[in-house]
């Protein structure tokens, strides 16, 4: 029975281009399990969208003298397009600048405040006399008094924790350097003090959740929460539905995560949803049988699972997460990814020269699921050339040619199998379920090295059997061991599309399939008597000069 599946994406700061540690912390794990949830046949609901609210647009809007709804809008814009390069699966991407977003936020504020979680308080915040302007979160820096490392407002990257600006020494202005004192204002806080003991209840039963997440989660938890500001004193945002707070706005840690929500609420009123029921999103959020997937980055694990949670169960009956699938950072050359010290390998850059999916295997094959992880430019080179184009792009390719060379195009008609070829093909069908097994627990790595072991399975038994020599001696004899590679090929065509999209659809049209049906996830035989395309390489291997060339771009 085909069950929901909502799969929620990061929402990105639109303040720049995407670089690939957002690729691989993020959006390219949920895409593989969007995809490998629809090829078992489960209705998945992909959403995500840009996040044009936050303290960074407005920041890099004042580098550039011009409206922050200049700066979100241009990011958003470049967000989307390198969305559909890569060949994420979304049902929807959208931004939080939308009037549903919006409406949907403000809802959700009013309901928490009429359940009785939302307080008014005052309390002292950073302001700059310079600026005259309170400062919130990514305006502030400082020295984090717990690691003594820089750290902003709202939160230490080197410690991983959520934080107060007076967790901070030596505050000041993250726009003009000037120090910092502490005024009294009113804001509106989200009560997390009244959900400790529920929260920590609901957290303790998630034994599904990696390690490193349950673990982060419950320390914060134990630790005693605190109760947060949801409102700041900025202009770029979500008004308050409040009177009174005309000056101040919906504060976007809050904001963001409800866009999970608020997108859903969209697809289901567009053209985009073929039941044209628009109160279809309801059966992902107030299905208690709907299953909730996020994917994240380490840095974002309080949010989704103690906040977002937070905000759900005080609003009343949705659907809480059942997996934050949080991986670690993906570092370049030895340093972290960073966007305001322009180091990065920006993807439009990339996906000038070279192809979405070469780019999907070395990232799925590195991916941080439980610890950190490198991107260099050899390897890179190393995992197009020996992996994908030595190993998968040779079996196909040279099985591939033979038949076409020696069967007039076709695929071979088989009267019987033998010991070694229902060998091989139990081996592809046990390695499906294998690669299967590994998707539904999130284990991306490993996925993508049972598909590759397949592969190099199906090089050895092309090896054995040596078809080009058993075409000399007996023509059966290489038509079985051809049609039974080809078998491989057909299933391999089917576990490597949440991996690798665009090549399986090419492959698709080598083998005489039809690319834009539907896959499903199930074995497969080759059927005889199908025409073949004349084989071409199925990938493209790169000159070795790439890594100099390169890496001289960062000097």
């Amino acid at each position: 029975m085909s069950k929901k599946i909502l799969v929620a994406v990061a929402w990105p700061y639109v303040n720049g281009p995407p670089h690939l540690g957002h690729i691989a912390g993020n959006t390219l794990p949920a895409d593989i399990f969007a995809r490998f949830q629809r090829m078992i046949g489960n209705d998945v609901l992909m959403v995500s969208g840009s996040d044009q609210h936050g303290t960074p647009v407005a920041l890099k809007a004042k580098e550039e003298n011009v409206h922050p709804r200049e700066i979100s809008e241009k990011y958003h814009s470049i967000w989307n397009k390198m969305n559909e390069k890569m060949g994420f699966s979304f049902d929807l991407y959208t931004k939080t600048g939308t009037e549903n977003h919006k409406e949907v936020v403000q809802e959700l504020f009013l309901t928490i405040k009429k359940n009785g979680f939302l307080s008014e308080r005052n309390s002292e915040q950073p302001f700059s006399e310079s600026l005259k302007m309170f400062m919130s979160d990514r305006y502030v820096l400082g020295t984090c008094k717990k690691c003594k490392n820089e750290a902003r407002g709202d939160q230490c990257e080197t410690c991983n924790i959520t934080i107060d600006p007076k967790d901070l020494d030596n505050i000041k202005s993250a726009i003009d350097g000037s120090p910092l004192i502490f005024k009294e204002t009113t804001h509106i806080y989200l009560e997390l003090s009244k959900f400790q003991k529920k929260l920590k209840n609901w957290v303790e039963k998630q034994e599904h959740w990696r390690t490193s997440v349950r673990n982060h989660t419950l320390g914060m938890i134990e630790k005693g929460l605190l109760d947060r500001a949801i409102t700041r004193d900025i202009e770029w945002g979500i008004p308050v539905p409040l009177t009174n707070y005309d000056k101040k706005r919906i504060y976007v840690w809050f904001e963001a995560v409800t866009g999970y929500l608020s997108a859903s609420i969209e697809w289901s009123n567009s053209e985009k949803n073929n039941s044209g029921d628009k109160e279809n999103w309801k059966t992902w959020w107030e299905n208690p049988n709907a299953k909730h997937y996020y994917f994240q980055g380490k840095d974002n694990v309080p949010f989704h699972t103690i906040i977002w949670p937070t905000m759900l169960m005080a609003s009343g009956n949705k659907n809480l997460p059942y997996d934050v699938a949080a991986n670690e950072y993906l570092n370049f050359g030895g340093k972290q990814f960073s966007k305001s010290k322009k180091w990065a390998v920006w993807l439009p850059d990339f996906l000038e020269s070279y192809d979405p999916d070469s780019l999907r295997y070395h990232l799925t094959s590195i991916m941080p699921e439980t610890s950190d992880s490198d991107f260099t430019w050899k390897s890179y080179l190393d995992a197009n050339n020996n992996e994908l184009v030595a190993t998968l792009g040779n079996f196909i390719h040279r099985v591939l040619t033979m038949t076409y060379n020696y069967f007039d195009g076709k695929t071979p008609d088989i009267e019987d199998e033998n010991s070694e070829s229902k060998k091989i093909l139990e081996k592809c069908n046990n390695s499906m379920d294998k690669t299967k097994s590994f998707l539904e627990k999130r284990e991306f790595r490993n996925a993508l090295k049972s598909v590759m072991s397949l592969a190099q399975e199906g090089n050895k038994y092309i090896d054995f059997q040596a078809p080009w020599k058993q075409f000399k001696d007996n023509k059966n004899n290489a038509a079985l061991t051809l049609q039974t590679a080809l078998t491989i090929i057909t299933n391999l065509r089917i576990i490597m599309n949440p991996f690798l999209p665009f090549s399986s659809k090419k492959l698709a049209t080598f083998i005489g399939e039809d690319p834009n049906k539907e896959i499903k996830w199930e074995f497969k035989k080759m059927p005889p008597n199908i025409p073949l395309m004349k084989p071409i390489p199925l990938f493209k291997k790169l000159d070795d000069d790439i890594v100099e060339k390169e890496e001289a771009k960062l000097i």
